[in-house]
C-alpha cells in the first residue's frame, strides 16, 4: 500500500527557485532567464501557477491510491509571490523553498495539493536543484523511495513523449490495456484543504511602533494558532518593519481565519507571503 507520493514535478519552477536561491535574483529575472533557455514558455502560467504540477499529482494520486483524483480536485498555488527575502528567511531557519506536489492517504481520504513549501534543508528533496525533478514515495512495506531525473528541456521532454507513444503502440499491438488499470477500485474521497493541519510561515509588512507584535500574536492565539518563532527586522527605508512568523501545527481553516483578521489590523500594512511548512 502506498501512503504518500509527493515531490518536485515541474522543472521550470525548480530551475527558477534554484536560481533565486543560489544567486539572490528576483522572480521576474529568474523567469526571463528560464524563457531564454527554453525551460519556460512564452506564457508560463501552467508552470509558475502550479497547474502543470496539479495535473501530474492528480495522475500520480489516482494510480497510487486506486481512486479517481481529477485535476479540479487539486488546490494549486504557484511561485509568483516568492521573493529573495522569503528564500533568505527560509535558509536562516534551516529550510528550503520548493514547489511541491503532495498526495497523502489519510484516515478521512486523500490529502492532495500543490503549493510552494518550506522543507528541511537536510531532506533529500531540498537538494534537487535546477531542472531536475524527484518523486518521493512512501509505502507500508517498501518504506521511503525516491525517483530522480531531468524534468525540463528539449531532450528530456522529447524522450518522455516518444517513450509514451512507443508504449501506447505496443499496447495496441498486443491488444492490452497497459499496466495501469481503472483507478477507481478504492474510491477514496478527496479532503477539503481547509482540513489540512500543518505548520506555516507568514511574512508581514507592519508599522514600526510599539504593540505590533502583541496585536498580531493576540489574533493568532484567538484563532488557535500557536507560534513557534518570530523574526522582526526594520525595513530598508525605515518606514516600517517586516515580521516573519513560523507556527506550530495548525489547521488551514484556523490559519485563514487568523490572516483575515490580521489583514484588517491598523498596524499591518500588508500580508507578504504565506507558505506551508511540510514535515517530511
Amino acid at each position: 500500500e502506498i501512503n504518500t507520493v509527493l515531490g518536485i514535478v515541474n522543472g521550470t519552477t525548480n530551475y527558477m527557485l534554484t536560481r533565486m536561491s543560489d544567486e539572490g535574483i528576483d522572480y521576474e529575472t529568474a523567469l526571463t532567464d528560464a524563457q531564454a533557455r527554453g525551460f519556460a514558455e512564452a506564457d508560463p502560467s501552467a508552470d509558475v501557477d502550479g497547474l502543470d504540477a496539479a495535473a501530474k499529482i492528480s495522475i500520480l494520486a489516482s494510480i497510487a491510491f486506486n481512486s479517481r483524483v481529477g485535476f479540479a480536485d487539486v488546490p494549486a498555488e504557484g511561485i509568483r509571490s516568492i521573493t529573495p527575502g522569503d528564500i533568505a528567511y527560509a535558509q536562516e531557519t534551516g529550510y528550503a523553498i520548493k514547489l511541491m506536489a503532495i498526495a497523502k492517504r489519510t484516515d478521512t481520504g486523500i490529502d492532495v495539493r500543490v503549493h510552494p513549501t518550506m522543507i528541511r534543508a537536510s531532506h533529500p528533496l531540498a537538494s534537487v536543484n535546477g531542472v531536475y525533478n524527484a518523486i518521493y514515495v512512501v509505502g507500508d512495506s517498501v518504506g521511503e523511495t525516491m525517483f530522480f531525473g531531468e524534468g525540463a528541456g528539449s531532450l528530456p521532454a522529447a524522450s518522455a513523449v516518444v517513450g509514451d507513444l512507443i508504449e501506447a503502440a505496443r499496447h495496441i499491438q498486443d491488444e492490452c490495456r497497459g499496466r495501469v488499470g481503472c483507478t477507481c477500485s478504492e474510491s477514496l474521497p478527496v479532503r477539503d484543504i481547509a482540513d489540512l493541519e500543518t505548520s506555516y510561515y507568514v511574512r508581514l509588512h507592519v508599522r514600526d511602533e510599539p504593540g505590533v507584535l502583541a496585536a498580531i500574536a493576540g489574533v493568532f492565539a484567538d484563532k488557535r494558532v500557536s507560534l513557534a518563532s518570530v523574526i522582526q527586522k526594520r525595513g530598508d527605508d525605515g518606514s516600517g518593519a517586516e515580521i516573519v512568523w513560523i507556527t506550530h501545527v495548525a489547521s488551514e481553516r484556523d490559519m485563514q481565519a487568523a490572516l483575515s483578521v490580521i489583514a484588517d489590523l491598523d498596524v499591518v500594512d500588508s500580508i507578504g507571503t504565506v507558505l506551508r511548512v511540510e514535515d517530511l
